[in-house]
């Protein structure tokens, strides 16, 4: 691997995921984002572990990245508006 800058040869290894050549230290893939543990082996991670993240609420905050769980945020811990939760049904048009 070269540095971009002074283009002097830097230690790296291979992404065991990818098999994209990273920087020896890297704790994640630049690639692919894989974590790395010291040995250079992919961690397991179990702190996302039943997320469904299809089925996630954000935050009602424009400019939080929290989610809600238990009806506050996981970062900011405002409280989840019912009303922004549920979309809005088809047949509740003003003027109906």
């Amino acid at each position: 691997m070269e540095c971009p800058y002074c283009h002097e040869a830097l230690p790296s290894k291979t992404c065991p995921s990818c098999g994209v050549e990273i920087p020896e230290e890297s704790r994640y893939c630049l690639a692919c984002g894989t974590a790395l543990g010291k040995e250079g082996a992919p961690i397991e991670s179990d702190d996302e572990e039943g997320l469904d993240l299809e089925n996630r609420i954000l935050c009602p905050d424009g400019t939080c990245t929290g989610i809600i769980e238990n009806g506050r945020c996981t970062v900011c811990g405002k409280a989840l508006d019912e009303h922004e939760a549920e979309p809005p049904a088809e047949d509740d048009e003003p003027g109906s």
